[in-house]
């Protein structure tokens, strides 16, 4: 079955060439087109989409809240529907806010055409498209005008000591042969960890495990730990 992509955007121009890009594509249809984040929301409950692709600023409502309340009703309503923001600026603080409304990644409007299909067949796979290291140079540059980016320590009492050292190096841009070394264990066994912290604390993805450490005060901006 083909990727369902609905593609959201006060632009009707950019609509259009977005449309453009992803229609040849076999694997991918475009099943609407909205003009606003109110707009969006309806039309993802009607339509279904695998994938929302979602501009953040828009008139009226914009795309972070659009996002949250869609992450949230599929969730619900055990949809599988995917986020995936656009932006015109690579470091911008409206990309933590969507990230952390659930947001799978993001992706600069300008973005190559093969670099669009690629991310948009990622994100319907459930997998997130902004490395943590990409996260990380984004919270830290942000996270100070965002006081919303702070929760309960709390939450990270579910993890084991282990599993709370393997989240800190994730949020410091670790990849899992990294983790691996600097631990001296396999990399399957991260592997083991990351799916132990992603269960344990609801969470889709790598990319929101390090949302999730900030919003904890795990590691803080510009530092390495708490």
């Amino acid at each position: 079955m083909p990727i369902r992509v609905l593609l959201v955007d006060d632009q009707p121009l950019v609509r259009t060439g977005f449309g453009l890009i992803l229609e040849p594509d076999p694997e991918i249809t475009v099943v609407g087109e909205a003009s606003d984040g109110r707009e969006a929301v309806t039309d993802t409950r009607r339509l279904l989409p695998d994938v929302v692709l979602m501009d953040i600023r828009m008139p009226g409502r914009d795309g972070i809240d659009a996002t949250r309340e869609i992450v949230s009703w599929a969730r619900t309503a055990e949809q599988q529907v995917r986020v995936l923001v656009l932006t015109t600026f690579d470091l911008d603080e409206y990309v933590v806010e969507a990230l952390r409304a659930g947001a799978s990644g993001f992706l600069l409007k300008d973005v190559p055409p093969n670099e669009l299909t690629s991310a948009i067949r990622t994100v319907s796979e459930g997998a997130a498209i902004v490395a943590p290291t990409v996260t990380r140079q984004l919270l830290d540059r942000f996270a100070d005008r965002l006081p919303s980016l702070r929760g309960p320590k709390g939450q990270l009492g579910q993890l084991t000591e282990r599993e709370r050292g393997v989240l800190e190096l994730l949020a410091r841009g670790l990849s899992n042969v990294e983790i691996a070394e600097h631990l001296v264990v396999s990399e399957t066994t991260v592997k083991t960890h990351v799916g132990n912290i992603l269960t344990k604390l609801g969470l889709r993805d790598r990319v929101h495990a390090v949302v999730h450490a900030y919003e904890t005060g795990l590691v803080t901006p510009g530092g390495n730990g708490a």
